[in-house]
């Protein structure tokens, strides 16, 4: 009987490997998970609409982010707990699918799994309140159609005023105060380079370039590409230009076999010499005589070619980057060849003019195609502090996102929490009529909604109960549109405050946390392996996620 002394304990532990966790039942597995996802959603919550506070977080890398964006603040927390990363990757999917709404999501599931915690310990089974739940988003879907705001289906992408109504309750959740100037910019931007079928519209094409200095009402919309570099040469300026576009740098290239000369003499030497001059000479006439007065080199322009550019007019530009580079091209129109040779007519590309401007103590390259099918247009932020220019930016992309939805699908409901009051009052009647165990989850469901205009008005300062008190009373009233106006806190209609949210948005943040709320809901044991060995591998300082 000696081995059985080597054997561990009994059940679980004698089955795994020593140094693994396991929790299970309700109290260790079903609440600690909840409990973690609230603490997560109350972070995010404080943050929802336009008057959320800022959080500041400091990466692994500690690059500073300081901004009230819930999707950019979850990816940097690097949230270690897995039933908190369901959260994350619920924010993260609604980020990427419509570019707004990640907080929404976030905090609503944080939400329901709270007041799934309350079903709970009044004794629900976890399995009944996600039948319930489920019925209830089911129900939510179909109201949010009633919703929708009559004739907003069909809309014009190209006319203005109906875009930036669109865009700007996403604009002004990221930046409050500031969407008036925002919106136009960001609508300008996505008006221009919209394709003949709006739903093709590609969200790379509208470029953010971020400068220092100035105010915001300094920021413009550039038709073409804002490059961050200097011109080259001393040529800083080319109106109606036809460029040659070199992948491999314009320089004298060292051929592909290695070979050796013997130099006997010194008239052999000079001969060498001028013959490489001679050579690179050629090769700038041949660029020069196709007709094209703009090199853009992606490597190293060498001194001697530098100089043949000088003596035929070139404007030589430098970009070093590759993405960069296949911007520039999709912008005018050319084709990058690998080496420096005379390029075909077709290989050219054009721009309007070409030139180097000093904004704010940096010299900044413009490229400008004002005439016909521009297919890159770039939003040139001003701002004080780069971490302002950041939040600037990212408000800017959810705009972006939003033309990119609205060109989708252009439908919208009532933004200001008008939506979410009317769903909770419609759901909460909705499980008075059903029976069974499940009602509960239904009205609790319902209860959750008024989470939104909770925190509304607690960011704003205002007093929470009575704003949805009075809220609940208007909607009773039949005015479906009735929400609330953070800066007289008091209960307005939506169409007069011109707050409008888009129907894909909420469709699809309460969609993802009715989900992620149930994923959490259905987990009731956690195991986990002891984690590999060896040393922790830091990552290296200064590198990039990319």
């Amino acid at each position: 009987m000696v081995g059985l002394g080597a054997m561990p304990g009994y059940g679980i532990q004698s089955m795994l490997k020593e140094g693994h966790k396991h929790l299970s039942g309700l109290e260790e597995a079903v609440l600690k998970n909840i409990d973690a996802c609230r603490e997560l959603s109350a972070i995010t919550r404080t943050s929802l609409g336009p008057n959320g506070m800022n959080k500041m977080v400091i990466n692994h890398l500690d690059k500073l982010f300081v901004t009230n964006d819930a999707a950019t603040i979850v990816n940097e927390l690097e949230v270690q707990h897995p039933a908190a990363k369901i959260l994350v990757l619920a924010g993260r999917a609604q980020q990427e699918e419509i570019g707004d709404g990640a907080n929404l999501t976030i905090s609503f599931a944080g939400e329901l799994l709270e007041k799934a915690e309350e079903l709970i310990r009044m004794g629900l089974h976890p399995s009944e309140i996600i039948i319930g739940y489920t019925k209830a988003i089911n129900k939510t879907v179909e109201i949010l159609e009633d919703l929708v705001e009559k004739g907003s289906e069909n809309m014009d992408v190209r006319n203005k005023e109906e875009v930036v109504l669109r865009m700007r309750s996403a604009v002004a959740s990221k930046q409050f105060g500031q969407e008036d100037i925002l919106c136009p910019l960001v609508a300008d931007a996505c008006m221009q380079v919209c394709p003949k079928n709006p739903a093709n519209f590609n969200v790379d094409n509208v470029r953010v370039a971020k400068l220092l200095g100035g105010g915001l009402h300094n920021s413009s919309v550039v038709r073409g590409m804002v490059l961050k570099n200097d011109a080259v040469g001393s040529i800083k300026r080319v109106e109606k230009a036809k460029i040659a576009v070199f992948a491999g740098g314009v320089d004298t290239s060292a051929t592909e076999t290695k070979g050796t000369v013997l130099i006997h003499s010194a008239e052999q030497l000079e001969n060498y010499a001028k013959t490489e001059e001679a050579k690179v000479e050629e090769l700038i006439k041949a660029v020069a005589d196709s007709g094209a007065k703009v090199i853009v080199s992606g490597a190293a322009v060498g001194d001697m070619a530098l100089h043949f550019c000088e003596r035929y007019k070139l404007m030589v530009l430098k970009i070093s980057s590759k993405f960069e580079l296949r911007r520039f091209c999709r912008t005018t129109g050319a084709i990058a060849l690998l080496k420096l040779s005379q390029p075909n007519v077709d290989e050219l590309g054009y721009a309007d003019s070409v030139s180097v401007e000093e904004i704010g103590g940096v010299r900044v390259t413009v490229v400008k195609n004002e005439e016909g099918g521009n297919s890159v247009a770039t939003v040139v932020l001003r701002g004080s502090t780069d971490s302002i220019l950041d939040d600037l930016e990212r408000a800017v992309d959810d705009g972006v996102n939003t033309y990119k939805s609205m060109c989708r699908d252009s439908r919208i409901i009532p933004g200001a929490a008008a939506t979410e009051i009317e769903l909770a009052r419609r759901l909460k009647e909705f499980s008075l009529k059903e029976t069974g165990l499940d009602q509960y989850a239904i009205a609790k469901f319902a209860e959750s909604f008024e989470m939104v205009p909770r925190t509304l008005a607690e960011n704003a300062g205002l007093s929470a109960m009575e704003i949805i008190s009075s809220l609940y009373a208007e909607h009773a009233g039949g005015n479906t549109k009735a929400g609330i106006d953070l800066e007289e806190g008091a209960c307005k209609d939506v169409s007069i405050m011109k707050i409008w949210d888009l129907y894909v948005t909420k469709f699809f943040a309460l969609k993802y946390s009715a989900d992620a709320a149930c994923t959490v809901l259905r987990v009731d044991q956690i195991i986990m392996a002891k984690p590999a060995g060896g040393p922790r591998r830091d990552a290296q300082p200064g590198m990039d996620e990319d």
